[in-house]
């Protein structure tokens, strides 16, 4: 498994906004990704901190794929609501760590 890691800081004043533009334009996208599992958001209870996403993939290529064929057109649609440009890392998931968690993501796949 794969995960991509992002870094998000929104303008203050965006928060909401780009809250409603994930769900409603940039999920859909990667959900007709090939080889996407899932992405959890990790909001910040204090508003001028980051926002990270983690994008859960089955295999790299998949990640990688999309990363250079579709990320960009998702990073204009987030440009809008950004302080500064997205941040992105790569990550091999070690899932013999956490075998509950990947038996109970693959069982939806």
């Amino acid at each position: 498994m794969f995960a991509r890691i992002l870094e998000i800081t929104p303008k203050v004043e965006k928060k909401e906004e780009l809250f409603h533009t994930i769900r409603q334009e940039i999920l859909p996208i990667l959900k007709n990704q090939p080889g996407f599992l899932e992405v959890l958001p990790f909001v910040p209870e204090i508003a001028k901190e980051k926002v990270v996403a983690i994008t859960l993939w089955t295999e790299k290529r998949e990640a990688e794929k999309y990363g250079k064929e579709v990320f960009p057109k998702v990073e204009q649609i987030l440009h809008p609501f950004m302080a500064v440009p997205v941040v992105v890392r790569e990550y091999k998931l070690e899932t013999k760590l956490c075998q509950h968690f990947v038996e109970a993501l693959t069982a939806v796949v």
